[in-house]
């Protein structure tokens, strides 16, 4: 094929299967300098892309009111004259779209009943779990003659605005934060299998009598039940921020923090991208575990139990606690963010020397 010039990468799923995908921007914009770069994301997940240096132009796939409307969509992409459209996270619908917008290459897995949509196909089982979701993300530029080698930790310089980055710590100040301090993101979007929330408030205690470091706590507005949860479990003495921060500043608040300890969800890579160490509770389950999920740095600890992958007594339980992560221990987790920690104030340290 002709060198393109404009180049459309689809994700409009996850906040966390957003940022994974951002690191095939890098050798896009390596393979095509020339090329105008452009995303297609929703809403809430896309936000972290905007700023973004490598993508040069950022669509919506919905609005207020849900999806945008099919037909608008479709003459969105014709006006966008896209030479490619890397479909990274494939729906019937989004391959349609790409196919009557009549775009010349259109990339996308072989394995879906709707592939002949696309002309492009990559034949990767991603339900094996076998990879990490960046390489499976990276193989889609294989069509394009494009090798990308996997590069960790994640090559992600989000952006992150001097006035986000200002009204975070004004959040903080305002809720009485003004030293270190660690960040508990309890929840996972229903994605995974969760850790108890009493552990994770029996955790925020060991860091505030321990370590004499502040806990601030959070979530979506959705899930300020659970994060009240955790806040009863710590005796009420963590900082609750539960649908308090948009997504630019949950990122922000998260570049301050010493530690991030979270299940598998979008604040755990979003951490992972602005260089904060993370433990990540994970479930022993293929699909769901951290082969493909985990955290993409070495600057991280995983935690998973020890139960057979096969193991069925929590089956169908993405969201709600079960015994399988239950027994990942207050002390375990403990044990593995002191060492995090401890690593990152040598670090510190060392730098200053």
């Amino acid at each position: 094929m002709t060198e393109p010039s404009r180049i459309l990468v689809v994700r409009t799923d996850r906040l966390g299967d957003v940022v994974l995908t951002l690191p095939v921007f890098t050798p896009l914009r390596r393979c095509f300098p020339r090329a105008r770069l452009a995303m297609l994301a929703g809403h809430y997940a896309g936000a972290i892309v905007e700023g973004y240096p490598r993508v040069d132009e950022l669509l919506w796939y919905d609005g207020d009111e849900g999806l945008v409307p099919f037909r608008m969509m479709l003459g969105r992409l014709r006006a966008g004259r896209f030479d490619v459209a890397i479909i990274v996270h494939p729906t019937p619908r989004l391959a349609l779209l790409a196919f009557l917008a009549r775009i010349p290459v259109r990339i996308g897995t072989g394995y879906r009943y709707y592939s002949f949509l696309f002309n492009r196909r990559v034949y990767a089982h991603r339900k094996t779990a076998e990879r990490h979701e960046v390489e499976y993300n990276l193989d889609l530029l294989a069509p394009l003659g494009c090798a990308a080698l996997p590069v960790k930790p994640l090559d992600v310089p989000l952006d992150i605005p001097p006035g986000i980055r200002e009204r975070a710590s004004v959040i903080l100040r305002d809720a009485g934060v003004t030293g270190r301090f660690v960040v508990i993101h309890p929840g996972s979007g229903g994605s995974a299998r969760e850790w108890p929330l009493a552990h994770f408030g029996l955790l925020a205690r060991k860091f505030i009598e321990q370590l004499n470091l502040a806990v601030v706590v959070t979530g979506t507005a959705g899930e300020s039940a659970r994060v009240e949860e955790v806040a009863r479990a710590s005796s009420g003495r963590v900082v609750n921020l539960a649908g308090r921060l948009s997504v630019r500043e949950l990122a922000a608040l998260l570049q301050k923090a010493s530690l991030l300890v979270a299940n598998s969800t979008g604040p755990l890579h979003v951490g992972v991208a602005v260089g904060t160490p993370v433990v990540g509770l994970f479930p022993q389950i293929p699909v769901m575990g951290p082969r493909r999920w985990g955290p993409y740095t070495d600057n991280a600890r995983v935690l998973v139990p020890a139960k057979p992958p096969d193991c069925d007594d929590c089956a169908g339980s993405a969201g709600i606690p079960c015994a399988c992560m239950a027994s990942i221990t207050v002390e375990t987790a403990y044990a593995a963010a002191a060492e995090l920690l401890a690593a990152s104030v040598l670090t510190q340290e060392t730098s200053h020397l």
